[in-house]
């Protein structure tokens, strides 16, 4: 299931994009979300991040959260902050700028979402249903076709939203990454060289990473064993196992 803001049906060269995205799950394992945030149309540099859920999300209904000013955009879950992803200049128009719609939708992504596409969507178990409640959107109504702010919501100004991490919320979100992330862009060696420039590196979360994954995160070679070929008779004894 996705939750995203996006205009890629205005802007289908240039389009800006925030998602949040369930990647599904294996009986008995975490659930896993991903994060992920285009601008311009820079799909081609995945600034994806991957974590693994406390609570099964299909037991009861959870908020989840997305502040997107012109300087940082925010996720949050159950109003903890999982991740702040701020604007640089480096980035030029990569960050998301144009006017978004809202949309949540039930997506297969079973080329890649579930362990790299292993385990695919079983339509057996079809319909699939998603539930919201209580949705809350603050912000400026924008006229499609002269791309201005018609009308702004004046229940709650963005001086009164939280525009920033607080030093509480700020212990939370390093504790909920320690503990639940398990895969960022800006560590990923096999895809950057070098970290796209809006990376902050941090020394805990590359160390604990390349524990991880030290393919990934560490830049080191995979290792194939050796195969060892057997008898029929052995590979049938082992099949009925």
């Amino acid at each position: 299931m996705r939750e995203q803001m996006s205009n890629g049906d205005i802007f289908e060269k240039n389009h800006d994009e925030i998602d949040f995205e369930f990647l599904g799950n294996i009986r008995g394992k975490d659930w896993r979300i991903q994060t992920n945030v285009y601008g311009n149309g820079s799909s081609s540099v995945g600034r994806e991040e991957r974590y693994n859920l406390w609570f099964d999300p299909a037991d009861d209904f959870h908020q989840y959260s997305i502040l997107w000013t012109d300087s940082q955009i925010i996720f949050y879950v159950d109003n903890i902050p999982i991740r702040e992803f701020k604007r640089t200049a480096a980035m030029g128009g990569d960050f998301p700028s144009k006017p978004m719609s809202l949309y949540a939708t039930i997506w297969d992504g079973s080329d890649w979402a579930t362990n790299g596409g292993k385990y695919r969507v079983n339509y057996k178990y079809a319909p699939y249903v998603a539930k919201f409640s209580n949705l809350i959107l603050h912000g400026c109504a924008v006229d499609p076709i002269e791309f201005s702010s018609k009308r702004c919501d004046s229940t709650q100004s963005l001086e009164q939203l939280f525009t920033s991490v607080t030093p509480s919320q700020r212990s939370k979100m390093d504790s909920f990454r320690r503990k639940h992330m398990t895969y960022s862009y800006c560590y990923d060696q096999t895809r950057y060289k070098v970290p796209p420039p809006e990376c902050v590196v941090n020394p805990q979360e590359a160390e604990r990473l390349k524990k991880f994954d030290p393919v990934t995160f560490g830049g080191g070679r995979r290792h194939h064993g050796k195969r060892h070929h057997r008898s029929r008779a052995s590979r049938s004894e082992a099949d009925s196992i």
